[in-house]
């Protein structure tokens, strides 16, 4: 067995520097945990990384955090510090065959002692029966396991998987962290960035947390012979800006769009355009968002200002009309309505009580006096007898029991004080002390 690992790098050894010609991304990546930048608290020495390190026992782990933000290079730098052997694979080009592969070599490694670290790259796109393919090697210990993924892990992996694995989360780099790592690349370089200091914080800007784009940005920013340092106008015609992460059917959707939401429930005009902005700059679908605008007008409005709805069905026929861009102003104006409107929810909890009554209460039959008799068997029968018509009542009310027989009355409308409502709120009072006076 010994010959069969002759050639096995020492695991202990740090990571061998990357050649003069490799990317800039590559020749700056961290040769030890303390040069990780921006994720302090993970791999600092209160942080669980360090924990485990300092432990010298790594558990499985998922590393969940946007692109960019040192996934891969922890996942490296830690079978580094504990002495283990590293593979990584990418769920993007690996199979089944190839697991396998990986599994058996690891059995093989475990039996002289040598514990593998297997990093899997964009875990997430493995399926269901391939993630479940991971759990006997992880139960008994064959490899430690450690996945990268930019998707929330409770939507993409297997519960089972995620209870055997912690599960740690990533920051994006802040402004403090990239600059870093320009300072970083300045010294690798031996020169500075030739940009002024306001394209210097503009080209931090534009990297949108990802630590890999702005080292991409700054090796072109090397490579081209400049006169001048340049300024942001010349550093935005020279380089393009990083589109935001966003994935219309995955997370990033979803948070953007309960954002907006809460936004507009909130009554803040001002963050509901910053949530609408940015969907719709990252490349939402309008309609999307406007149908979420008219469930919001009934469900956050409702009859507190009827004109909601209006507004938002408006905009949608206005967009229909006009497409984008001239019709996304009529999305705004629908936002700015709505968020700017009184709110009420009675609407909403209104329809949650009377279809909960409804399956309750099962096949009542309403009382015989507010039903049609269209045949003369049913006029027999009581169809009808005794219907109080409302027009021909003192003051166009009459006071009926709507209700079956069997059931007492219910509340399920409660209008709020607020906008139209408070006007509602005291008909049905008005309403409801003619009724009492009638019963009486």
């Amino acid at each position: 067995m010994t010959d069969l690992f002759a050639n096995e790098p020492d695991p202990r050894a740090a990571p061998a520097a990357a050649p003069d010609n490799a990317p800039l991304a590559d020749r700056l990546r961290p040769r030890a945990l303390a040069e990780v930048v921006g994720q302090d608290h993970l791999t600092g020495p209160e942080g669980a990384i360090g924990r485990m390190v300092a432990a010298g026992k790594l558990g499985s782990m998922i590393l969940w955090g946007p692109p960019g933000t040192g996934k891969t290079t922890i996942a490296r730098l830690l079978a580094d510090a504990v002495g283990m052997r590293f593979v990584a694979i990418s769920a993007v080009f690996s199979g089944v065959a190839d697991l396998k592969k990986v599994f058996a070599e690891a059995k093989d490694h475990a039996r002289i002692g040598k514990t593998t670290l297997l990093f899997v790259d964009e875990i997430h796109r493995f399926n269901r029966a391939q993630q479940d393919g991971f759990l006997p090697f992880v139960e008994d210990g064959t490899v430690v396991l450690v996945g990268a993924t930019t998707e929330n892990p409770s939507f993409e992996l297997n519960a089972a998987l995620l209870s055997r694995a912690q599960v740690l989360i990533l920051n994006r780099l802040d402004a403090h962290a990239l600059g870093l790592l320009l300072d970083r690349a300045e010294a690798l370089m031996e020169r500075p960035l030739p940009l002024t200091p306001e394209a210097r914080a503009a080209l931090v800007a534009t990297a949108d947390g990802d630590g890999r784009f702005l080292l991409n940005q700054v090796e072109t920013l090397f490579s081209v012979d400049l006169p001048e340092p340049l300024d942001p106008a010349g550093l935005s015609a020279l380089l393009h800006r990083r589109m935001p992460v966003y994935d219309k059917d995955r997370e990033g959707h979803y948070n953007l769009i309960s954002a907006l939401h809460k936004a507009i429930r909130g009554s803040d005009p001002q963050a509901a355009l910053y949530y609408l902005a940015r969907m719709l700059v990252a490349g939402e679908e309008p309609l999307y968002v406007l149908r979420r605008l008219v469930r919001l007008a009934s469900e956050d409005i409702g009859l507190a200002d009827p004109q909601a709805l209006v507004q938002c069905l408006a905009a949608k026929d206005a967009y229909d009309f006009l497409g984008s861009p001239e019709g996304e102003l009529a999305i705004v104006q629908a936002c700015l309505y709505c968020a700017t409107a009184p709110k009420s929810n009675a609407a909403y909890l209104a329809q949650k009580g009377a279809w909960r009554s409804a399956k309750d209460t099962g096949s009542l039959m309403p009382p015989k006096n507010i039903l049609n008799a269209p045949t003369k068997l049913m006029k027999q029968v009581g169809y009808g007898k005794g219907y109080s018509y409302d027009h021909d009542a003192p003051e166009g009310f009459s006071g009926d029991d709507y209700w079956p027989e069997e059931m007492e009355p219910q509340t399920f409308y409660n209008p709020v004080d607020r906008g139209f409502e408070k006007r509602i709120a005291e008909r049905i009072a008005w309403w409801e002390e003619r009724r009492a006076e009638m019963r009486k």
